[in-house]
């Protein structure tokens, strides 16, 4: 196939790229850096020419609920009318787990995503997956005040990057489905022990304080909203071996 892959870069589209292209597809990254903008829509008609599939992965680093919000519904319009005219077969879509109990931040973002894809004229595959396990160095380095971590009260269930990856390439040969089952990692944890056992393997002195978060966003998180249900697919690596397997350096 000729796939598109927004949001390329990431934590998610770079193993997408790299696994779609090992699976011998055709795949071209839209960012800025090649004068591609989802926002405006600047660049979008030309880089979807000849592309039969889309794996949408872009994303925005934001706690603002409007912010969010305003990111992926113009996102997603821009990206939904270049697949129109470039008659576009499939659109992958990446949610994440939950949005529809915690509307708010980035959750009421992919909610606004998820209603455009599934109001759109391409057919479509949406696949919801927990956070990854890269979320945690990105919670300390978000939460930290000099030798303390705030870390929300948050039952999660952290999953492999390239796991989710993996999941929407195949998604994206099978064909539009509309909704899969969401995907999550082998096992429950407590963000807080994560967090803990992250800071220890570089040795990092940090004290970590847990707190509620407010909201229905904290009570989503303390009631383990944002976890998967008993029916859905179930990733291999655990937060534990991925923190091994990261060189010393990180």
């Amino acid at each position: 196939m000729d796939i598109a892959v927004p949001g390329g870069t990431g934590a998610v589209g770079q193993h997408v790229v790299a696994i779609a292209r090992d699976r011998g597809h055709r795949v071209t990254s839209l960012t800025r850096s090649e004068g591609v903008d989802l926002l405006t829509g600047r660049g979008l008609n030309e880089a979807l020419r000849g592309v039969d599939t889309v794996i949408d992965v872009s994303g925005i680093q934001t706690l603002s609920t409007k912010k969010a919000v305003d990111f992926f519904a113009a996102a997603t319009r821009n990206l939904l009318a270049a697949e129109k005219t470039a008659q576009v077969r499939h659109h992958v879509a990446l949610s994440i787990v939950g949005i529809d109990r915690a509307g708010s931040g980035l959750y009421a973002g992919k909610l606004a995503q998820e209603d455009a894809v599934r109001h759109g004229e391409v057919p479509w595959t949406i696949l919801r997956s927990t956070q990854f396990h890269e979320f945690v160095p990105m919670a300390i380095h978000a939460a930290s005040i000099g030798p303390v971590v705030l870390v929300p009260q948050m039952i999660t269930q952290p999953v492999a990057a390239r796991e989710v990856a993996e999941a929407l390439v195949i998604a994206a040969e099978q064909g539009p489905r509309g909704r899969v089952a969401d995907l999550g990692g082998p096992r429950r944890e407590l963000l807080a022990d994560l967090v803990r056992e992250y800071l220890r393997k570089p040795g990092q002195r940090k004290l970590v304080v847990k707190v509620r978060a407010p909201g229905a966003m904290g009570l989503a998180m303390r009631r383990g909203d944002l976890v998967p249900a008993a029916d859905a697919a179930v990733g291999r690596q655990t937060f534990h071996e991925w923190l091994q397997a990261r060189p010393p350096a990180d």
